[in-house]
């Protein structure tokens, strides 16, 4: 007497091939296999494998693996409401011009590591794409394919490309304390603190466009981070640093705080809320428009093309280091957060940042020339 099979069924279709079907273990309704087989032995290999896969948890539901990949992008990109707006849309972006067109029409389980291979070689093969863009797009597939597999939509995440997502970040440049004069120098008296706070105080851009009197402390030398702007498709907003550790107090060299004030006196708002750097009409910056009408002309006179704006943040942080700062000084001056370390470190740093104030101002004071060089004529409108 034969055994009664204890798991699915077998049967024999007209066309003389074999189906298996097994019970869901979720709705209970019979299913059938996604393919069927010449041989009865093949059709109770793959109820074997079936049955392997429930008990070791492992099983992912057939009909879920056909889902479009689209449908569970989207998913996952509405669940990112929490980020800032411009990650989302450079999520959006990522999406819709690299991983979408490529793989949106697929069956989420039909994508192999083989097919992700073949995408990054696609978008590296575009000389004119951006590598950076290519390692972005990368890690939002992967994390597209790893929410899949926490939905146990397929058991496991394709993009397996060791490094595939790292960035290869540009070298920064290093301005010399008599670059940073140079530049101050040649600017517009407006933009002449906008330039040297960014060198001796290491604030990003986005962090000195949202500067109000109110986070001026003159008297203690020091500044206070607290928001940034943000220009989103022309539009600026304002809104808090992206990290905890962004929020900072920063100690400001002694020749900075004389020059801010004056820059105050000149060229700023009575109200504490009034922003301090803006243009000549009382708009607030854009970096394009600066960096158009100011900054290029600046670098191209003093002979630093190729300088970024930017650059002079790395000064800062090449400076500072040059106090002989320890790291977790320089990660709280800077707002970094690589770590929850720095953030507990941060009520320690309070003497060890004046005293990389207190080099800086050393260092700054030596470079700047007396008298300052006179103005070169930039336009001054950059709103």
């Amino acid at each position: 007497m034969s055994r009664r099979r204890q798991f699915g069924s077998l049967r024999r279709l007209p066309s003389g091939r074999w189906q298996a079907r097994y019970r869901h273990p979720t709705t209970g309704e019979m299913v059938s296999g996604a393919r069927t087989f010449p041989s009865k032995t093949e059709a109770a290999r793959f109820l074997a494998t079936v049955e392997a896969d429930l008990a070791r948890q492992v099983w992912r539901d057939p009909a879920r693996r056909e889902l479009a990949f689209s449908e569970i992008a989207e998913l996952w990109f509405a669940a990112k409401i929490h980020l800032r707006e411009t990650t989302r849309l450079t999520y959006r972006g990522l999406l819709d011009v690299h991983v979408l067109p490529f793989f949106g029409a697929r069956a989420i389980g039909s994508i192999t590591s083989l097919d992700v291979q073949a995408w990054i070689a696609d978008r590296r093969s575009n000389r004119r794409r951006s590598p950076n863009t290519v390692a972005k797009a990368y890690r939002v597939l992967k994390a597209v394919m790893e929410s899949a597999v926490d939905a146990e939509v397929i058991a496991r995440n394709p993009c397996r490309i060791k490094g595939a997502g790292k960035e290869r970040l540009p070298e920064l440049r290093f301005a010399t304390p008599e670059d940073v004069a140079a530049l101050a120098g040649v600017v517009d008296e407006r933009w002449r603190a906008l330039v040297l706070l960014a060198a001796y105080g290491g604030l990003r851009w986005g962090e000195l466009a949202a500067l109000r009197r109110r986070h001026f402390d003159m008297l203690h030398r020091t500044v206070r981070v607290a928001e940034q702007a943000i220009e989103i498709n022309g539009t600026l907003t304002w809104g808090p640093p992206k990290t905890e550790a962004g929020v900072r107090t920063v100690a400001l060299p002694s020749f900075l705080v004389d020059l801010l004030e004056a820059h105050l006196a000149s060229f700023g708002g009575p109200d504490a809320h009034d922003l301090v750097f803006v243009t000549a009409d009382g708009a607030p910056l854009r970096r394009h428009n600066f960096r158009k009408r100011v900054w290029l002309p600046a670098c191209a006179v003093t002979g630093l093309e190729g300088l970024r704006f930017h650059d002079l943040r790395h000064t800062n942080a090449t400076l500072a280091a040059a106090s002989g700062a320890p790291l977790r000084a320089l990660m709280t001056r800077l707002g970094h957060a690589s770590s929850d370390a720095a953030l507990r470190y941060q009520h320690r740093m309070a003497g060890q940042d004046e005293a990389i104030a207190a080099f800086l101002d050393t260092v700054g004071r030596a470079a700047q020339p007396s008298p300052l060089p006179p103005v070169v004529a930039f336009p001054d409108r950059v709103g």
